[in-house]
């Protein structure tokens, strides 16, 4: 009977040691994106009146970048970047298209009604993309929330650009509404139980801008960001047992200022009286513009924070990979106080050197990565990285090939712990709000403006080490570094296809 056992036990482990090995399963990869939230926004990078707990934490339990850049200083083009892994000197999308020749098309109620009046300029249908290259790979892909890179009825919509699922805004412009009439999904117009407020609706004549009566109207059934956060969490239940990729482009804290009234009431106790902002720019009024603006982000974090629950109540926390970062930097507009949160910090706050500029306040986005296992717990990272790097990060990461065209550098070495140097340089162009270029080279930072408006190619020069607000323009006393940057400037851009997106002073 000995000798049977043994024998028994001897043959299991030799088909034990010769079983093949399994090769570990692809990671998921969650890729959270918020909506013009500023570097100084979330309490891990001081914040101290917004509460982010939920980002807090994962940033202690990950790795935090403190050199990260978006594509460009807003949305489309931003998302563009992100989605093909080139930089503005070469990228189809640089800047906010709403391709206006199409008819009325910021006219919201139209606009609603039509679809043929939604959306941005779209991208040619053969754009390789992230989610293109990851649905080769295997993985389920899906996008939920923000899209802004063409409209309903064209062929650049999120399921014929690499997305197995869609659901949240075709376009930004229906955006300025957090309880628009109707949402995506897929290739559906899904109505909602919202009758239409149109952007820049005033309070009602002779209301009092001191009771919370008058701005009813503003706050009606379907809130669009809880019913795409309901659709991401369906999303990963649904898709649990293979890979997947989520990109979460929540809308949040993007204007108007609208947030569930129960988590406003909680700032409001905090904030104490507010004077109203009674709307301009497109936007609505709102009673209490600290509180909301605030409660935007505690709502995004909260969000953050169940996304991360969800995948630890499957088991799949291990295996996944989050990265919550935004698309540039915090709003002038729209009634948002930058100054009252320091949304900017350590960088410059206000019109002119945040959203739509190219200085660190429009441009240096919060970001960190958190992977148990993977990532080093309560890491920090100050290596120089931009958006067109997820593309061969990702691609790393998966194991598979990185698309020739892509201009960026994986980063994946630093996640995993590895030396890894700075890229030579980076490089964005955004021809809007004047036309702008800009390159970080090491702690030197050229910045042209005005390339449009007048013409204009000298180059402003900073030097981040000693002057990150980009106070003290030093391009005279350097000249070499400046004439670096020039060949840069020019190295890296290329005309664009549309004409829209040319600065003629470049094409000289």
């Amino acid at each position: 009977m000995f000798k049977l056992v043994l024998s028994f036990l001897v043959i299991s482990l030799f088909f034990a040691c010769n079983k093949p090995v399994e090769e570990p399963s692809k990671p998921n990869i969650v890729y959270i994106l918020a909506d013009d939230l500023g570097y100084g926004e979330v309490g891990y990078q001081g914040q101290e009146k917004i509460h982010t707990p939920n980002i807090d934490a994962l940033a202690a339990s990950g790795m935090v970048f403190t050199n990260h850049y978006s594509g460009a200083p807003v949305c489309a083009p931003a998302r563009c970047i992100l989605l093909t892994g080139k930089h503005g000197g070469h990228a189809y999308i640089r800047g906010n298209d709403e391709w206006r020749e199409r008819g009325e098309v910021w006219d919201y109620a139209k606009a609603a009604a039509d679809p043929n009046l939604e959306g941005q300029r779209p991208l040619p249908s053969n754009t390789n993309t992230l989610a293109k290259v990851l649905k080769g790979a295997g993985y389920k892909t899906g996008i939920i929330g923000k899209w802004g890179l063409g409209g309903p009825t064209t062929e650049s919509v999120p399921t014929k650009m690499g997305f197995d699922y869609f659901y949240g805004f075709n376009c930004q412009r229906q955006a300025h509404n957090l309880y628009p009439p109707h949402l995506w999904e897929n290739e559906n117009k899904v109505p909602l139980n919202n009758p239409i407020v149109v952007p820049n609706t005033k309070l009602d004549e002779g209301a009092d801008p001191n009771a919370e009566a008058s701005y009813a109207k503003y706050n009606q059934a379907d809130f669009a960001p809880t019913l795409m956060h309901e659709k991401a969490l369906k999303f990963i239940e649904e898709n649990q047992e293979e890979p997947f990729f989520l990109y979460y482009a929540s809308p949040l804290p993007h204007v108007p200022l609208q947030a569930p009234l129960d988590k406003v009431a909680n700032y409001q106790n905090e904030f104490g009286a507010e004077d109203p902002y009674l709307g301009n720019s497109g936007y609505f009024p709102n009673q209490y513009p600290h509180a909301t603006y605030a409660a935007m982000i505690s709502l995004f974090d909260q969000q953050v924070g169940e996304v991360k629950a969800k995948l630890k109540e499957l088991g799949l926390e291990e295996n996944t990979i989050i990265i919550v970062t935004s698309d540039n930097g915090p709003t002038y507009t729209g009634g948002v106080d930058f100054d009252y949160f320091n949304s900017s910090q350590p960088f410059t706050n206000g019109y002119g050197r945040t959203k739509g500029f190219v200085y660190e306040g429009g441009i240096r986005i919060p970001m960190l990565v958190n992977w148990p296992g993977k990532v080093e717990t309560g890491s920090k990272t100050d290596l120089i990285s931009a958006f067109y790097d997820v593309m061969p990060t990702i691609c790393e990461l998966v194991g598979i090939p990185v698309p020739e065209d892509a201009d960026g550098k994986s980063f994946l070495p630093t996640l995993l712990g590895k030396p890894q140097s700075d890229p030579d340089y980076l490089f964005w162009e955004y021809p809007e709000y004047g036309g702008q270029q800009a390159v970080r080279m090491g702690k030197w930072k050229g910045i042209r403006q005005n390339i449009v408006k007048e013409g204009n190619l000298e180059v402003e020069l900073y030097d981040l080490s000693t002057d990150p607000r980009e106070q003290n323009n030093i391009a005279e006393a350097h000249p070499e570094i400046v004439q670096k940057i020039e060949e840069i400037m020019k190295k890296e851009h290329s005309t664009p296809s549309l004409e829209r997106f040319r600065m003629d002073a470049l094409e000289n």
